[in-house]
């Protein structure tokens, strides 16, 4: 029996007693949240793949199962999607499971700002760089490593308790509206250490248009976290790094309006609420 989603399906072998549970967490996320798909009572040896919408998912093994992150991006629409998962095991017919997740709206703020016209309307040469930029960092999300790195709580890229702002938001910058904010902002002074949300790989460091100096990770079967408009760099391209492993310190580069933080998730295209991955409830 597949229970937390909106229509019922089973994961069926010959038997009725090798049924699988399938369980979404949270039973009904909301767009822009990191959510998980759990494939319970996995025989060892077995491999599971699935989907969102077509959309492939990648699985790792946990809890007696198998398990997926599932970024669902702030442009997301709502309302029902549809989700597939197989259980492929040796010498038998594959398990199949489809069914519905019932993806909740969300409203985000409005957000206007006012920025020096070079920063927004650049010259042609400038706005070249920045989309060749621009499609860099997709290339690099749509990069899947199959290993998973990261392990347990993810934590705040910057000391402190203040919560960050603005993801999603919808921007107008000089009376014009602009795409909307794929990150969360920390407000910090110039030089706070900045540190790893959690273990992986360092798998882009720079200086782009928009971004400024920056750090992206690679956390393994598709999640990644960014670090935009760092003052300095304290890692370099491929090394690995721990949970709270300093990257760099706080700064204003990039287009940027003052001193702080952009942090960034991607799961694969689909850009995520970073305050949701702090909070995200696979725990090994």
């Amino acid at each position: 029996m597949l229970t937390g989603c909106v229509a019922v399906a089973s994961l069926a072998g010959p038997v009725a007693a090798e049924r699988a549970d399938v369980t979404w967490h949270p039973a009904k996320p909301r767009i822009g949240d990191v959510a998980w798909l759990h494939v319970k009572d996995v025989p060892e040896g077995a491999i599971v793949e699935g989907s969102l919408d077509g959309r492939p998912l990648a699985f790792f093994p946990y809890g007696g199962g198998h398990a997926a992150l599932v970024g669902l991006d702030l442009e997301t629409k709502p309302g029902a999607h549809t989700w597939r998962v197989a259980v492929v095991e040796r010498e038998r017919e594959p398990r199949t499971g489809r069914g519905q997740v019932q993806i909740l709206r969300r409203d985000f703020p409005v957000q206007r700002l006012a920025l020096p016209p070079a920063m927004v309307e650049p010259d042609p040469e400038t706005e070249r760089r920045a989309v060749m930029e621009g499609q860099r960092l997709q290339t690099l999300y749509r990069t899947i490593t199959p290993e998973r790195l990261w392990r347990g709580r993810f934590t705040r890229p910057v000391a402190g308790t203040e919560r960050a702002t603005g993801f999603g938001a919808r921007r107008i910058i000089n009376g014009h509206p602009r795409a909307p904010h794929g990150g969360a902002d920390f407000s910090a002074p110039k030089g706070t250490p900045v540190v790893a949300a959690n273990a992986g790989r360092v798998a882009l460091v720079g200086e782009f248009f928009f971004p400024g100096r920056f750090v992206i990770l690679d956390h393994g079967l598709g999640l990644y976290t960014l670090y935009f408009h760092l003052d300095s760099l304290t890692v370099a391209e491929d090394q690995r790094v721990e949970r709270g492993q300093t990257l760099g310190t706080v700064g204003a580069t990039g287009r940027a309006t003052g001193p702080h933080l952009h942090f960034g998730a991607q799961v694969g295209a689909a850009r995520v609420d970073p305050a949701v991955l702090l909070n995200l409830s696979v725990l090994d």
